[in-house]
């Protein structure tokens, strides 16, 4: 066991050593021979690898390009979508300039926008177009739809997640888990796990036999956010878990499960209110209610958006602490920097593994716990209000779930 433990623990420093060295250096600013800046440093290092991008960071193999997607409006008023394969291919054969990075997406107001062949050019040479604003140049995009690598990413993490439950399943129907003990350490671990959630998440905290249909829904989302996390500790990937329209998704997924299967109780405590309040009390109790239900779910979203995005942040901007020492007080000082720097990311990686798990577990939980509060139907007798004997203890875990959880600094 103890030989096993080490092995593993070999394996996990040797892949986060593979990490560190397949870390984004800053390219230089210009076609190789300008100085780093600050500036380019912050955006295009720290933000623009840490956030989303239209291509994949394979850096120091290259950055292939995604296809870009653009619904549009042209100068005449006439909506038409625009298809290229690629940021370059977007800017050399489209309507379309480079701005700035973070200058938004309307060329109005860009004194810096680029727009001729001989400019954008040199930007593709430098690589600058890929953190970089496009604009069109005549009408305006409507929408973009334009393929992302968060999205890849979290392509990939179904991938994984549909291959490992098909795996085990079909493991179960040939008898392996049913009729004699599972086999192999995937499926022990992922069976000691979905006990866990059938048992310590979804029966508590969804009344009675109602916790079955909405198992498959939280196993999904756990194993989903669980992988997605875990890939944002792999080298060349990213965790699709720190795009808020990853998460926002997620969460409203569970506002619509429990709107789809609230309680007729439910809808009316939160449409008129608790039955024995006065009627000026429920006239402010009603909104307070709605407006509750709402940012309950837009917090569920916020907070593992939060945490992963600000753990990638923590992770560039230490390894960036090198380039910035470099560029502040010279190769001394850089060089001194490079044990601390990398130390602490070490650190920041394995507390990331932590969080990764952890973070699943909230969403999931609170997910249940939500869903649990719609569904659950109230009983009533004569003038006196009496919850189900699951009422007080799902609000009271809901409370306590919610006091416990803070935002992680990974």
């Amino acid at each position: 066991m103890t030989a096993r433990i080490r092995s593993v623990a070999v394996v996990a420093l040797l892949a986060l050593g593979a990490g560190l060295l397949a870390a984004p250096a800053p390219a230089q600013a210009a076609e190789g021979e300008e100085e780093l800046t600050l500036d380019y440093i912050v955006n295009n290092t720290i933000l623009g690898h840490a956030t989303d991008g239209n291509y994949l960071n394979l850096e120091p193999f290259g950055s292939p390009e995604l296809p870009r997607i653009m619904l549009v409006r042209t100068a005449d008023g006439a909506l038409s979508i625009d298809a290229y394969g690629s940021t370059k291919s977007l800017l050399r054969n489209g309507p379309y300039g480079l701005a700035a990075h973070g200058d938004g997406e309307s060329g109005e107001g860009h004194g810096d926008l680029r727009t001729e062949s001989a400019a954008l050019s040199e930007a593709i040479a430098a690589k600058e177009h890929l953190h970089s604003d496009v604009v069109r140049t005549s009408g305006h995009v409507v929408a973009d739809f334009s393929i992302t690598r968060h999205f890849v990413l979290s392509l990939l993490a179904l991938l994984i997640v549909t291959g490992v439950f098909l795996t085990l399943a079909r493991r179960y129907r040939a008898g392996v888990g049913r009729t004699e003990a599972p086999q192999g350490v995937l499926q022990n671990m992922m069976e000691v796990m979905v006990v866990f959630i059938r048992d310590e998440i979804a029966k508590p905290n969804i009344q009675g036999e109602k916790w079955r249909t909405f198992l498959p829904y939280l196993l999904t989302s756990f194993f989903f956010i669980l992988v997605a996390n875990i890939l944002g500790l792999v080298p060349f990937a990213g965790a699709p878990t720190s795009n808020i329209a990853v998460t926002g998704v997620m969460a409203f997924v569970t506002f619509a499960i429990g709107l789809l299967y609230g309680s007729k109780d439910h809808y009316l405590e939160l449409l008129t209110g608790p039955p024995d309040a006065p009627i000026l009390a429920r006239i402010i109790l009603v909104p307070i209610e709605i407006i509750g239900l709402v940012m309950r779910h837009l917090a569920l979203a916020i907070r593992l958006f939060a945490n992963m995005l600000g753990g990638a942040l923590i992770i560039f901007s230490l390894l960036g602490l090198i380039f910035i020492m470099n560029v502040i007080f010279g190769e001394v000082a850089a060089w001194g920097s490079i044990i601390i720097s990398i130390g602490f990311t070490v650190f920041i990686l394995l507390v990331k593994l932590l969080v990764a798990f952890i973070q699943a577990y909230v969403f999931t939980i609170l997910s249940a716990l939500f869903i649990g509060m719609s569904v659950e139907e109230h009983h009533y007798d004569g003038d006196e209000q009496e919850s189900s004997p699951a009422t007080g203890d799902l609000e009271s875990r809901l409370d306590a779930v919610e006091e416990a959880v803070e935002p992680s600094p990974a």
